[in-house]
């Protein structure tokens, strides 16, 4: 086994078993449903899943012909793994900050309450912004141009999502949403 399928199977153990833990503690704590039945969050599972099995399938070595090298593997390897740990440092933080208002997709029914503190003073989707991480993690780390057509497809569905939540967020908490959209990114630095 090639030392990327190692680094993606072994980040993906930690990230994906924080999202589980986190939605399994949920959904047994407040005995009702954590994930919206819509468009946006159907396709990204299934776009995600399609991604990390077509990382796992680049890093196999099995089929390589849109590779291009813009870094020694060594640094593309290295610049991949501070991404990766950010993307847990991301990932943990918007899952424990958020709290009980944790929700996979949105649920027009529920009534969450507004976070803005911890990395959400930041970022208002930090959790997206760890997929972001990933994204360009993977596509450094196999330098592959697959990979990278699949990541801005990815940043685009994200996007989507975040454009859902942004307006279910705006018509629950009417101007002190919209105030915080003033003072608080979408992203990190837009």
């Amino acid at each position: 086994m090639s030392d990327a399928t190692w680094i993606i199977l072994l980040h993906q153990l930690l990230f994906q078993g924080l999202f589980l833990a986190k939605n399994l503690s949920l959904k047994l704590k407040l005995g009702r449903p954590i994930r919206g039945n819509n468009p946006e969050a159907n396709m990204a599972v299934l776009f995600f899943i399609a991604f990390i099995l077509v990382s796992l399938y680049l890093a196999s070595g099995h089929w390589a012909p849109t590779s291009f090298i813009l870094l020694p593997a060594q640094a593309a390897k290295g610049l991949c793994l501070f991404l990766l740990g950010s993307n847990l440092i991301f990932g943990f933080a918007a899952l424990r900050d958020l709290g009980e208002s944790w929700r996979v997709g949105v649920i027009e029914e529920q009534r969450t309450q507004l976070v803005e503190s911890g990395v959400y003073r930041f970022t208002r989707n930090p959790y997206f912004v760890s997929y972001l991480l990933l994204f360009g993690a993977y596509t450094i780390l196999l330098q592959n141009l697959l990979l990278l057509i699949l990541s801005l497809l990815g940043t685009g569905l994200i996007h989507a999502m975040i454009l859902r939540e942004e307006t279910y967020l705006e018509r629950v908490h009417g101007s002190e949403y919209l105030q915080y959209k003033t003072r608080v990114p979408r992203y990190l630095l837009l």
